[in-house]
């Protein structure tokens, strides 16, 4: 069964100010040979030549998406291939059979030694591609350090140039001078250049749009930077990212997503609270319609709230809703689970202090075994609602129908039920969707019970983009049969609400 994708951006971008020219409401009428030219009614006028008409101005070059993609996916996979290839090779090379069977026919072992040694570290071979193991790690390094580029690198390389050239197909932006100089300067290798682009592009732009034109590619430029530096203790960054997967390392300095879970080690906390007077005034027109729920988690705000709604459904059951807001950008770290480091956390991991705080929270709330839950989430309460999905004691305990994310990055996670409907809402002007790796160029898919809504609206720039409310706008007014496709999803809560109860959720 293939996933639900609809994509709806049909091209639109916004345009900067001053850059539109007013068309003419018609084209001048062509003017009249005879009446501009007396020998044109004079029979008795000697010929003229005719003037030569102009060439055609070529066609502008189209650009076949499909297919870049597809030959990024087989230049990955020979360069996955090459990395593979290399580690077997460098490991037998090494190994105790080899110098066992070196002490029987010395002869043979020194022969097979320098046809090894020449297919790992020549041009026409793997192009110092040793890798694996004490030795062939060593090598890799000491490669890296030398800016020795081996087959496989080579390759990485130009799959991710192709994947950075099939996003600019769908985001012009992309093919923008500055924009392109930065990414052409990143494929090359050349971080002086890049940063002189990433400069002068900022200094055009702004940081906020000049961060939104190079957001639909930020995976792949990240995975270039890691690739092709010096340190190659970050290069896992970069095959993980080329391989479709989520890394679980940074980028800069390759530092693994465990070193988070001591950044972010609190065993949750959730306390009943009151709403105050703007929250309740929200919550006392809400109902089960997905517009509601973004204005109800954008009126909870970021600063610790989240909010369990008990309805009293058509069909006479009894079903709970949970509304989990996203991350707070004011400090890297914070006394709630709603922070900078919570939010790096859930991406890469599924038990965090967000994820623990929210199983209190249903706890505390003394929701029923077996009760039919639907998690809403943004941004990062998107990623805790899969990491809740995906959490088993959480499946075994409650029937978790439906997971709906609106802007959040969590095409990498998977829910432990397979039968809970995942619902994901997705501005592609938005940063934040893309951090999964799956960009809009990434060869990877979702699964097919999955049903994805994706738009390009007027909120261009980030995090004016990302905001509950560009959401909100959108679903509301240009896109209303998006709207009434997630409610008819979501029908089953439909009813009369008969609790709202904020809980201020902690770290500890």
């Amino acid at each position: 069964m293939a996933p639900q994708v609809v994509d709806e951006s049909a091209q639109r971008l916004p345009a900067r100010k001053g850059s539109q020219t007013a068309a003419p409401s018609a084209a001048p009428a062509a003017p009249d040979p005879a009446a501009s030219d007396p020998a044109a009614s004079d029979p008795a006028a000697p010929e003229q030549a005719a003037p030569e008409q102009a060439a055609p101005e070529p066609a502008p070059e189209r650009i076949d998406t499909e297919l870049l993609i597809a030959a990024s996916v087989l230049l990955a996979d020979a360069a996955l291939t090459a990395k593979q290839s290399g580690a077997e090779l460098t490991g037998a090379l090494f190994s105790w059979r080899f110098g066992l069977e070196a002490l029987r026919r010395p002869g043979w072992a020194l022969g097979t030694a320098v046809s090894c040694a020449r297919a790992l570290t020549g041009s026409g071979g793997l192009g110092f591609g040793a890798n694996g193991g004490l030795i062939g790690e060593l090598a890799r390094m000491a490669g890296s350090v030398t800016y020795r580029r081996p087959a496989k690198v080579a390759m990485a390389v130009d799959a991710f140039a192709l994947r950075i050239k099939a996003a600019a197909a769908e985001h012009p932006n992309l093919e923008a001078p500055a924009a392109r100089r930065l990414t052409d300067a990143m494929v090359a290798g050349n971080r002086l250049e890049a940063l002189r682009a990433m400069y002068g592009l900022i200094e055009q732009l702004g940081v906020t749009r000049a961060l939104t034109t190079v957001s639909p590619v930020i995976m792949e430029l990240l995975a270039l930077l890691g690739m092709l530096d010096e340190n190659p203790v970050n290069d896992g960054f970069s095959w993980v990212t080329l391989a479709g997967g989520v890394p679980t390392t940074d980028p800069f300095l390759g530092l693994p997503s465990s070193v988070l879970g001591f950044l972010n080690p609190g065993p949750g906390r959730a306390e009943r609270v009151e709403p105050d007077t703007i929250l309740a005034k929200v919550l006392a027109t809400s109902r089960n319609d997905i517009v509601s729920y973004v204005n109800d988690i954008g009126a909870l705000g970021n600063h610790g709230l989240a909010l369990l709604r008990r309805v009293a459904c058509a069909d006479g059951a009894v079903r709970y809703v949970l509304l989990l807001p996203g991350t707070s950008f004011g400090l890297l770290s914070n006394s709630t689970p709603q922070d900078l480091v919570g939010a790096f956390d859930g991406l890469l991991r599924t038990d965090t202090t967000y994820t623990r705080a929210a199983k209190k929270l249903l706890r505390r709330a003394g929701v029923p075994t077996g009760s039919e839950l639907m998690v809403v989430g943004h941004s990062l309460g998107g990623i805790t609602a899969m990491n809740l999905a995906s959490d088993v004691e959480v499946s075994s305990t409650y029937r978790l129908t439906h997971v709906v994310a609106i802007g959040s990055p969590i095409d990498s996670k998977r829910p432990a039920d397979h039968t809970t409907q995942v619902i994901s809402l997705v501005n592609k002007h938005d940063v934040i969707p893309g951090l999964d790796g799956r960009g809009p160029a990434s060869p990877n898919d979702i699964p097919g019970s999955w049903v994805e809504l994706a738009w390009l609206d007027e909120s261009y720039d980030y995090p004016l983009s990302h905001a509950p409310q560009a959401y909100s706008d959108t679903l509301r007014g240009e896109l209303p049969h998006y709207r009434e496709q997630v409610n008819k999803l979501i029908s089953a809560f439909d009813g009369e609400v008969v609790g709202n109860q904020p809980y201020m959720l902690r770290d500890k």
